[in-house]
């Protein structure tokens, strides 16, 4: 039995060779052959010997009416083929033979968390964290996942109880100051509708109104392309533009007023606007490759993938146009989630606005 345990502590900390070698002799010792064979399974599966792994499930085909970890191993050689539909049963199966199943509670958890499922999600990892040894990853997720549904408290009690495993996790100290923060927040529903909709009328095309041709040409000569663009220039601006006079000037005047707007109102107000609106420079092909690409290409952890969705920010172009202090301002979005992303855009040799 130490040898058989041994060879589990070892798997979890990536050590297989040496893990297996410790299933040997917990099998020359007398422990059950069928259930060193299915720990096998899964650190042939994690050194990518795929065939192996295989192999020995056929073998033991007839543990399937009785052995969640059979079902646990076939759910997750399942997962490495994409096919979670598949898993997802055996996984239930798991849990159903073996309602302390570690393992199958925390996939289940996890696929649910990733189909959008956060109350099945939360039930399973909660499941999950019941039965020691308690895994920092079922922790860390269903910690974030209590902070998505405003429950701060139990939020910082997991990752309390990640630093009380390592104080070393600079993550989850992080994560502990944020939940902490979180707890005293003010949170206006009103005023976060209000900023939505002020922010989509800054983003109103001005083709949208009826100009004259020369207020419409000149403003696409200074790549003026919406109401939140002329909030970041003044009258002098407009002025100095060949073509443009004291006509066109009234003529965007009455228009911006229509709008609850004014000339220059982000450069007196500052960030209490949306300052994403700027004149945008000539790009390569190349560069607008790059920022075409989606968000999801950064590989971002779940709580800051979560974050990029609420705000609606679905490429690299449109997250680069946010400022630090905007994402931070978003729910759930602190430091750690910021470092994050910084460190994530740097590989594509970009960074938020204001670097």
């Amino acid at each position: 039995m130490g040898a058989f345990y041994l060879g589990r502590a070892l798997a979890s900390k990536g050590d297989y060779d040496e893990a297996l070698k410790a299933f040997e002799k917990a099998e020359k010792s007398g422990y059950t052959a069928s259930q060193v064979n299915l720990q096998k399974v899964g650190i042939y599966r994690l050194k990518g010997d795929r065939t192996q792994a295989k192999n020995i499930l056929a073998k033991h085909e007839d543990l399937k009416s009785h052995s969640a970890e059979y079902h646990f191993q076939v759910a997750s050689m399942t997962l490495t083929d994409g096919d979670r539909r598949t898993a997802v049963t055996h996984l239930e199966k798991a849990v159903e033979l073996d309602p302390g199943h570690t393992g199958a509670l925390f996939q289940l958890g996890h696929a649910n968390d990733l189909a959008g499922n956060d109350d099945e999600a939360i039930t399973y990892y909660e499941r999950c964290v019941r039965h020691p040894p308690v895994h920092v990853g079922a922790l860390m997720n269903l910690g974030i996942l209590y902070e998505d549904h405003e429950k701060y408290q139990k939020a910082e009690e997991c990752f309390r109880k990640i630093l009380s495993a390592d104080p070393h996790d600079e993550q989850a100290r992080l994560f502990v100051r944020d939940a902490n923060a979180s707890i005293s927040m003010h949170y206006n529903p009103d005023e976060e509708h209000e900023y939505n909709r002020f922010s989509q009328v800054l983003e109103i095309p001005v083709t949208d109104f009826e100009l004259s041709v020369r207020s419409r040409n000149c403003l696409k000569k200074m790549n003026i392309r919406s109401l939140g663009d002329l909030t970041r220039v003044n009258e002098q601006q407009l002025l100095a533009s060949k073509n443009f006079g004291e006509t066109s000037l009234q003529e965007i005047k009455i228009m911006m007023t229509s709008k609850g707007l004014r000339l220059g109102q982000s450069l007196e107000e500052g960030s209490s606007l949306d300052l994403r609106y700027r004149p945008k420079q000539p790009m390569s092909e190349q560069e607008q490759a790059v920022l075409n690409k989606p968000v999801s290409e950064l590989n971002l952890s779940v709580r800051a993938r979560k974050c990029m969705s609420r705000l609606g920010i679905n490429t690299l172009g449109e997250l680069v146009q946010r400022g630090e202090n905007e994402l931070l301002e978003a729910k759930n979005f602190g430091q750690t989630s910021l470092s994050e992303v910084r460190e994530k855009l740097a590989l594509f040799g970009l960074t938020l606005r204001g670097h």
